[in-house]
């Protein structure tokens, strides 16, 4: 097969989410997949960590930048003198007009669920756009089962037309440290100490974070990280303001300590050092964070909702993140059982190993093959 790619969210410099999973998939697509062509379309010049030109791998540049899904990719196939036989999209978007095939990735579908966690211009075309790609990709990569039934539910699509790819973490990066050292070392880097919980992901309302703050304030001598900017901060810092005010609102503003971006090579530092990992958001999608956490033997408490119970299974702590109360109680079992935190260390290692870039890709390929 000849497959064209859209690379438009792969070829940035940093990655979360979204990015991230185009990332892997086109990396990992090309170290797993030598039978078939791929044309990889960017609107710029590919990064140096893309993997390099072969046979059956090569890049083009699409214009223009600002019109990429409604003028670029339509142009490039309606013109190309070899056809591919589809294009794969890895965002909510395929190109609206189309001679091919087309496979889309609809990650969660949680700008419904929570608009008001979004930038109005975003929100539109989110909504507008997530809509027409269900409604017309000949095929849909979605990564859970409860993204998958939402998908369902939301737009009435076939069960036949979806499939679930979970995606995977950094397995050379995210592993137990042992060395105490470094960790130490990390931890006066920030400032930190002993005696700490920690989050990781984006600073948001859907994050359930205030809830989280109240529970830490509850709890003596315990300290909570906090690793994440703000979903576009600058553009929406009421909502960030909201949040960074939570802990004086509690009078614990010396026991939270909000570390904005932290470079990916202390992150395995920082979750091996932690009394335990919370993630106790509204609605995930999927939640990579808890992967990670889970892979440096970090023991995980998730809200027990939207995708976290398939991430975590019975390797961690499920609770309701609508009850400060549960989320209170769930922190002080584990930071006060050493017992028990090794047990879901060890089980957190292993549910980690069941996900990983490689799987999700493979998955992928197969879609290719039976659209």
């Amino acid at each position: 097969m000849k497959i064209a790619l859209d690379g438009y969210e792969a070829n940035v410099s940093q990655r979360l989410g979204s990015s991230q999973v185009a990332f892997e998939l086109l990396k990992n697509l090309e170290v797993i997949d030598e039978k078939n062509e791929y044309i990889i379309l960017l609107p710029d010049q590919p990064l140096d960590d893309l993997p390099k030109e072969r046979t059956g791998w090569r890049y083009k540049i699409l214009k223009p930048k600002k019109l990429w899904t409604q003028i670029a990719l339509p142009l490039y196939l309606y013109t190309a003198k070899e056809k591919p036989d589809l294009i794969f999209s890895p965002t909510h978007y395929i190109p609206r007009f189309s001679p091919v095939k087309r496979v889309v990735t609809i990650f969660d579908l949680s700008f419904l669920h929570f608009p008001e966690s979004f930038l109005k211009k975003d929100l539109w075309q989110l909504t507008n756009w997530t809509k027409f790609s269900v409604q017309n990709a000949d095929h849909i990569v979605t990564i859970s089962n409860c993204s998958k039934q939402d998908i369902i539910s939301q737009y009435a699509a076939e069960k036949g037309k979806i499939t679930v790819a979970y995606p995977g973490y950094d397995q050379d990066k995210f592993k137990i440290q042992n060395s105490k050292f470094k960790i130490e070392e990390i931890k006066r880097k920030y400032k930190i100490g002993d005696n700490y919980i920690i989050y990781v992901g984006t600073v948001q309302p859907r994050k359930n974070l205030t809830r989280l703050i109240e529970a830490v304030s509850r709890i003596e001598d315990l300290k909570l990280v906090i690793v994440g900017k703000s979903r576009g901060e600058g553009r929406e810092g009421w909502m960030y303001q909201e949040i960074l005010d939570t802990p004086k609102k509690f009078g614990i503003e010396d026991r939270v300590k909000f570390l904005g971006f932290v470079p990916t090579e202390d992150l395995p530092y920082l979750l091996s050092g932690a009394e335990v990992f919370v993630l106790p958001s509204l609605w995930e999608g999927f939640g990579i964070p808890v992967l990670e956490a889970m892979a440096c033997g970090s023991p995980v408490i998730v809200s027990n909702i939207s995708s976290l119970p398939e991430v975590v299974g019975s390797a961690g702590l499920l609770v309701d993140p609508y009850s400060t109360d549960q989320i209170e109680q769930a922190i002080r079992t584990i930071v006060t059982d050493k017992k028990l935190q090794q047990k879901y260390s060890k089980k957190g290692l292993l549910q980690a190993k069941k996900f990983s870039w490689e799987k999700m890709a493979r998955t992928v390929l197969k879609v290719f093959e039976k659209v």
